[in-house]
């Protein structure tokens, strides 16, 4: 088995080196007639940055992506310079310049990854699937008996942040980068999964594409390690089947498929305030233009965040949005299960977390309430500070930098619900309904507890879950997302999750008084 799982290795990592290679090879040639049609899309005016690419990219042949973007994003920036000078704002080009580069550089891309996309796409995610796979199928049979084994966790460097873990960490983080803030680099990697945005969307592939298709990919071959690992355990199997089926059905599929009939790209799942921008200017008038589908969205959006989301909290906790539909709780889960139990499970992180979480709640619902202010009245500025400024600031600390590059690529270093943990606004929202109105709870039995630290040592959310077990209180936390693997890694069985009456919920703070006052009497009487 070991030699199956060492080929598994050496075809994933040939597949990630040359998918890693691509962002180096190509060829680059803007025809005048690609050029022309890039300027009408985008409605430039500008003659200074029209003649400064055909002087300098118009016809020219580049070979990497890094040239080409250098060249357009100075015409931009240089025309854009002198016009603001000018105060000639209808020649000013707007966008962002590097949105622009890559548009650019997907248009005129040409050579041997555009001409051989089917090649290139086995190359690189078909052999990283079979390598992994390859990797961790042999684990049914190495592993023996059903159970939950989490053996050598702290001595492996993939797992404890050792050099493997800091060299995914790396790799994770320069990709969000180059995703949010580079796309033309990666413009390569668009090429070699054309052919299924076409199939799906009818259109190319775009950034987002890409990063909806790997995350998709990932999150299932990282499920069959799951499905391998919480094999003895019904409710990890469901689980995870459940948020691999919204995030490629709900988060992926539907809103493709929903773009090829020229309606808006929607993820029916996604809810305010995770889903920051829903009141954007430029979304609400998209809705509102596509006819009664858009009015439709529109009215599902606010009574999925009004009415859904609490009641449902209500009866199951946030456990049935975090950890059973979530994109960002199901990536957490699969691909970030490895690295569970590098979450920090001090005070002072929970303090910081508690701060950090509704910090970022108050962010998005004063933004929220700026947007639509400025909506409805047609200001552009509320109490002196510009809306769009403030949605800018957002979407760039908390919508890429907080929910992509730290999020997701600081699993390896810091566990696998950085994200959900300390950013994430609606994880701050159903936590509060969690923590106050609702009937879920994990019952502790602390006469069975044998303090082995396996519940806290694997919580993702930083609980310390032996403490609870401990004394046989409740754990009703507003951050726990009741994932369940705390009570399906206890040898004694001491945790179990459940949905009850309010009136099940034991307040700690009461228990502690109550063994306090308990304990003074007996004091007294003797």
């Amino acid at each position: 088995m070991k030699h199956i799982q060492k080929i598994g290795l050496g075809l994933f990592i040939t597949g990630l080196a040359v998918f890693i290679a691509l962002i180096f090879l190509g060829k680059y040639q803007l025809t005048p007639t690609q050029f022309e049609t890039f300027i009408s899309n985008n409605g430039i005016k500008s003659e200074l940055f029209i003649n400064d690419m055909k002087n300098n990219v118009v016809g020219k042949t580049f070979t990497n992506p890094f040239s080409l973007s250098s060249k357009i994003t100075s015409a931009l920036e240089s025309a854009n310079k002198t016009h603001e000078t000018k105060k000639e704002w209808s020649k000013k080009v707007w966008g962002k310049p590097h949105s622009l580069a890559y548009e650019v550089a997907k248009t005129s891309g040409s050579g041997i990854i555009e001409e051989n996309k089917g090649l290139f796409w086995w190359l690189t995610f078909g052999l990283g699937i079979l390598g992994a796979l390859l990797f961790i199928i042999p684990s049914i049979i190495t592993l023996g008996p059903p159970g939950i084994k989490n053996n050598n966790v702290y001595h492996n460097s993939a797992t404890n942040r050792g050099w493997i873990g800091w060299l995914v960490f790396i790799f994770l983080v320069t990709f969000y980068l180059l995703l949010y803030f580079r796309p033309e680099y990666i413009v390569n990697w668009t090429y070699i999964v054309d052919p299924i945005s076409k199939s799906i969307s009818g259109n190319p592939a775009g950034q987002w594409f890409l990063y909806g298709f790997l995350y998709c990919v990932v999150m299932v071959v990282m499920a069959v390690r799951m499905y391998i690992k919480y094999r003895n355990n019904k409710y990890q199997i469901l689980r995870t089947t459940s948020v691999l089926f919204f995030q490629i059905v709900f988060a992926f599929l539907i809103p493709e498929i929903l773009v090829r009939f020229e309606k808006p790209w929607y993820d029916f799942k996604n809810a305010f305030p995770l889903d920051y921008d829903f009141f954007f200017k430029w979304n609400l008038n998209e809705l509102i233009n596509s006819g009664g589908f858009g009015l439709f969205i529109l009215i599902w959006g606010i009574v999925l965040t009004l009415v859904v989301v609490p009641v449902m909290v209500y009866f199951f906790g946030k456990r049935w949005y975090c950890s059973w539909v979530c994109g960002c709780g199901g990536l957490a889960e699969t691909l970030g299960d490895p690295y569970r139990q590098l979450s920090n499970k001090t005070l002072k992180a929970w303090k910081f977390e508690r701060w950090i979480i509704h910090s970022v709640l108050l962010f998005v619902l004063i933004m929220t309430g700026f947007t639509l202010y400025s909506y409805f009245s047609g200001a552009k500025v509320v109490l002196g500070i510009k809306t769009q400024t403030i949605q800018d600031i957002y979407s760039f600390l908390i919508g890429s930098i907080f929910a992509g590059v730290i999020g997701t690529g600081f699993y390896p270093i810091f566990g696998n619900r950085v994200w959900c943990r300390f950013g994430c606004p609606l994880a701050a929202y159903l936590g509060f309904v969690q923590r106050f109105k609702s009937r879920f709870r994990i019952t502790t039995n602390g006469g069975q507890c044998i303090s082995c630290g396996n519940c806290s040592t694997y919580c993702e959310q930083g609980i310390d879950v032996r403490a609870y077990a401990q004394k046989g209180e409740n754990i009703i936390r507003s951050s726990c997302v009741g994932c369940g693997i705390c009570s399906a890694v206890c040898p004694r069985g001491v945790l179990k999750l459940e949905n009850g009456p309010e009136e099940g919920r034991i307040n700690p703070t009461d228990i502690l008084l109550g063994n306090d006052v308990d304990l003074m009497n007996l004091v007294n009487k003797k």
